[in-house]
């Protein structure tokens, strides 16, 4: 008899084999089994029947700016946590920079750590960051469980985490390469920003100008040569240039150890519909032109681009100015994520499998995290249960993010997350939550 403590069941349970009517069984967090629908539930086992709601994998959102501790004000552990797990993301890796100190050491890490220890809703790892001077603690932290490393190309935005230049890139690359590393990138190329028109203003056209294409274009060209010589795992980060594409897709098919992210921002915003002076909308690389949109959607259907994460860079309201020049640069999507991208999936074509591919088991595969991902016996009992063919327009005020600035407020969405559960607990369901569960997770050895 199946071992189990709990029965998950669902008449639409999304499986690495496609959708289909299951009971899942759930025993000490983990998925023992994926049985017939109408299976017998095990003898002091509790059935949970979601009825005709979707059932699927909880998600894995691999990049994530929570600014905890030194800049809680932006957002912290708490209210991050429960931003993501009422989107239903059960796992989160925190980006190294923006927090104080920046995760850059393994002391910071033991910070950043402690910090996030009491707060966490959901599950939390964490990235190292590579920076001109500290070569040398890259391993130490690799070791210490970081699940990889994030480096700038151009300036970050904060002077505690400056960028690489080429010849940094190579060191840091270099290191990190020798103990089979993951790098991860954001690819803008500093000369082509330098070059580029500059002017302040609320006019949204003048901060497109400011930030063009090349500057990616240029940058990812880079990193793929680097790539190639020292056969090192290279991860594009929120790739928003279309026109790097086929570099991309030549590179892989060359044997470039490269994958690469976009955003929902990205895939559900575009630069015609942005206002001028509304710089919630302002991030790095920018929102860019519906067809240079439709090339992206096309590459992640391709498998070119391989998944999808938020980017999720909040701050306090008011370094949201109007001027696109001055205001802080990200977009706070956490608990919006999931219907964002379903509500422009489905209307494009695709199905939550192609979703859950995206967000969950390809993020999943990236941090190297076995245990997240799918329904499937042996992993983790994290899931997000689904209305996806309710809608429900965007509040502002209902959102848990700590600064509720959002570039999606009035927008009708598809997909309503019912209820969200970490190792076989419920930790959201309705608006409520429980108190912390989350785990803080380590690449694993």
């Amino acid at each position: 008899m199946t071992d189990a403590e709990l029965v998950l069941r669902s008449t639409r349970v999304l499986t690495p084999e496609g959708t289909r009517a299951a009971s899942v069984a759930v025993a000490g967090g983990r998925i023992t089994a994926v049985l017939p629908h109408d299976a017998e539930v095990p003898a002091g086992a509790r059935l949970e029947d979601v009825g005709d709601r979707v059932l699927m994998p909880g998600l894995v959102d691999t990049h994530v700016h929570v600014n905890d501790p030194g800049r809680a004000e932006w957002e912290g552990f708490w209210t991050a946590t429960r931003a993501a797990a009422a989107g239903g993301i059960t796992t989160l890796v925190d980006m190294p920079l923006n927090s104080l100190p920046p995760t850059t050491t393994v002391e910071h890490l033991r910070i950043k750590q402690e910090t996030a220890r009491p707060k966490a809703h959901i599950d939390v790892g964490f990235w190292g960051g590579a920076l001109p001077d500290n070569t040398k603690e890259l391993r130490p932290l690799h070791d210490a469980g970081v699940f990889g490393f994030k480096a700038f190309l151009s300036p970050s935005g904060v002077d505690e985490f400056p960028p690489l230049d080429q010849a940094q890139l190579a060191c840091a690359l270099g290191e990190i390469a020798g103990f089979g590393g993951l790098l991860i990138a954001h690819a803008e190329d500093p000369r082509h920003l330098d070059a580029a028109p500059r002017q302040g203003g609320p006019r949204y056209a003048d901060f497109l100008a400011s930030r063009p294409r090349g500057a990616e274009d240029t940058a990812i060209a880079q990193l793929i040569e680097q790539a190639r010589r020292f056969d090192a795992r290279v991860h594009i980060l929120h790739l928003s240039s279309s026109d790097a594409l086929p570099l991309i897709a030549a590179a892989r098919a060359d044997g470039v150890r490269l994958t690469v992210e976009t955003c929902p921002h990205y895939l559900t915003l575009t630069a015609e519909e942005v206002p001028d002076g509304a710089s919630e909308f302002k991030c790095c690389p920018p929102i860019r032109e519906a067809a240079n949109q439709d090339l992206l959607w096309r590459a992640l259907a391709d498998g070119v681009i391989d998944c999808v994460v938020t980017d999720h860079s909040p701050s306090t309201a008011d370094l949201k100015t109007r001027d696109f020049a001055t205001a802080w640069g990200g977009i706070s999507g956490l608990q919006l994520s999931l219907s964002a991208v379903w509500t422009e999936a489905r209307r494009r074509g695709h199905d939550l499998a192609d979703v859950v591919g995206w967000m969950s088991a390809r993020t999943a595969a990236l941090a190297g995290l076995p245990a997240k991902g799918a329904i499937e016996a042996g992993r983790d009992a994290d899931f997000a249960v689904l209305a996806p063919e309710e809608t429900f327009t965007v509040d502002p005020a209902g959102l848990q993010h700590r600064n509720r600035v959002t570039a999606y407020a009035g927008k009708t969405l598809y997909g309503v997350v019912k209820s969200t559960w970490l190792r076989g607990q419920r930790i959201y369901a309705d608006g409520e939550f429980t108190d912390p569960k989350g785990t803080l997770l380590e690449r694993p050895r």
